[in-house]
Formats: C-alpha cells, structure tokens, sequence
C-alpha cells in the first residue's frame, strides 16, 4: 500500500487549512504506516504555477507550507515529504501522458471551469493542463491509494483512464490503477464571524480567520468573540438545525479535540456559549500553539527546511526514476 497526496503551497495558513488537510495527512501517515504501507507527500509548487503568482511568494509559500507539515507531525523519517519541482520526473511523465489523455476528456473538468470562469480563453494552459499532471504525480509512484475529497473524485477517475488507455495502447501492465481513500471527513471550517461563508484568508475581517501563526492571546480573543446566539447548547446535533455559528464552532472544538460532536455536546448540553467559548479558546491555544512555536523556529531556519525537501526529493526520485524509464521504453523513446 503506498498513499501519494499533494497540496498547493499557499501562504497564511489558518485553521481551516489545519483541520480540512494538515491533520488528516498526520493522521493517514500513522494509519497507513501502522497497516505496513507508506505515504509520500510533496508541495505541488508546479500547480501553483497555473496561476500567475510572484516567483518570491511561491518559494516563500512553499517553505510555509513544508514547516506547517512538519511541525503539525509529517515525519520526514517515516514519510517521504519533497517539492514536485525538484523531482523532474513529474513534469517528464506529465508530457508522455498528456499524448495518452483525450481532449474531450479534459473538457469534461468541472474544476477547470469553475477556476477559468467566463474568462475561459485567458486562462493558461496549464490550469486546463493540470489534471494531467495531478494523473502523472500518483501514476510515476504506482500509487495505491489517493485520498480525495468530492472535488477530487473526477480527476482521481481521470488518472484511471490515462492508466488504463496507456497500458491498453502499449500492451503493458506499468501503471497501477490507484484507488479513492477515504479517511475520516474532513471537517469544512467556516467563518467566525459569518458562518455562511468558508474561513478564508481573503476574508476582510480580521477576526474572521484563525491564522497559525497567531500567538496564543490573538486566538484566545478570535474565538471569545466568534459569532454566536444567545441560545443554550442542545444535547443532539438535529437540534442545531438553523444554528450555523453553533455548529461551526463545536464542530471546531470536535475536530480540536478529535471526538465527535455528540461527544462534544452530551458534555456541554445545557450550557451557554459563555461557558464553552473559554473551554473551545483554551482547547485551540493547547492544541495550535505548539505547532505556531515548531513552525516558527522551522521557518527561521532555511537551511533545515532545505534539507528536508532535498533529502525527500532525493528518495523521491530514486523511486520515479524505473517507471519513468520503462514509460519511456514502452512508447519507443529509449534507443
């Protein structure tokens, strides 16, 4: 069993980003690892060039993004952690692919036309381009498993398809056909001020978001003005039913506290927002602060984020490397 995943480096991160995908890759490496497989997880910078982005930010983001993973528990000595660029076999295998995958195929990306919008004919090549890449990324490590979220599902499809076409075409069984892994759902963090809306970065207010680099008074004071009602808490979820900063916040707390939210409610049932607040704010500075502190200090050092990356990309490539060859034989491209 081998688990490949990657995310886009994006720069302030907040718990959002933390409870949606940094925890649960923690969570799949100990799983995975316990059940005798292994997981690699990379920095998608090449996605991050779909859209143009300053070449100092997305370094920057990039070596965010490395510092948050390991700082929340991505173990660099029990999983493989890279940067998709230093591993060139990436974009090589993406090119072989893009000859196997069909037009048509692609022109049924839903993501691309949400992305692209109206403005289809000015987007890059490379943002219509990118599910096929996303397919060479766990096809170049004969991924297992892939864990998705719903917005995923088509392009792990798409990646079946490229497999089975090249393997049909070049009468071959090379490409192992990964299968969907489905972890504990995700928990989807809304606002604090407007639990309508996702938390966000871009979001205008301040006290909106819950940034990990925060320090432990800014997250104490976002979470004990978050948004609520002056109702009392229930002692079932249905009957959060049109209490939307309600749920929001136990469902935070939950996913904190890594239990359930009935869990969370038959403790707090009968309790105002005043008393579970305080208990919510106090469980996110425990929970958050160590890992602040851990990225902080990773981030001030340069040199052993550097290492990190290299090391990974290293053992990276040594793995790509044999597939990549026998793609290649098998199109009739090594003399």
């Amino acid at each position: 069993m081998r688990v490949v995943s990657g995310i886009k480096p994006t720069g302030n991160l907040h718990l959002g980003n933390y409870l949606g995908a940094v925890k649960q890759w923690v969570a799949m490496q100990d799983e995975v690892q316990a059940a005798g497989g292994e997981t690699m997880y990379f920095i998608a910078d090449l996605h991050g060039l779909t859209e143009f982005i300053p070449p100092a930010e997305l370094t920057a983001n990039t070596l965010e993004m490395t510092a948050t993973l390991v700082a929340a528990g991505i173990d660099p000595s029990r999983s493989i952690l890279f940067n998709q660029a230093r591993v060139p076999a990436h974009s090589e295998l993406a090119w072989l692919l893009n000859n196997v995958a069909r037009v048509g195929w692609l022109n049924r990306m839903t993501q691309f036309k949400d992305k692209a919008g109206k403005n289809r004919e000015g987007a890059s090549v490379g943002l219509y381009d990118y599910p096929v890449l996303m397919a060479a990324d766990v096809l170049l490590y004969n991924a297992t498993h892939v864990p998705v979220g719903e917005d995923q599902k088509q392009h792990l499809e798409l990646a079946r398809d490229i497999a089975t076409k090249f393997n049909t075409d070049y009468e071959t069984e090379l490409f192992t056909l990964p299968e969907p892994l489905v972890s504990g759902a995700a928990p989807r963090i809304m606002s604090l001020r407007d639990a309508g809306s996702k938390m966000s970065k871009s979001n205008p207010s301040a006290q909106s978001v819950v940034k990990l680099v925060d320090s432990d008074e800014t997250i104490a004071d976002k979470f004990r003005k978050a948004k609520t009602d002056p109702d009392l808490l229930p002692d079932s979820w249905d009957a959060l039913e049109g209490r939307a900063e309600a749920k929001n916040l136990l469902t935070i707390y939950a996913a904190l506290a890594d239990r359930k939210p009935a869990e969370v409610l038959a403790e707090f049932a009968g309790k105002g927002f005043g008393q579970f607040k305080p208990a919510l704010a106090d469980l996110a500075v425990a929970t958050l602060g160590p890992i602040r502190n851990e990225m902080l200090r990773l981030m001030a050092d340069r040199a052993a984020i550097d290492a990190i990356l290299r090391d990974g990309a290293a053992r990276a490539r040594d793995l790509a490397a044999p597939l990549l060859s026998r793609a290649q034989a098998a199109m009739g491209l090594v003399l």
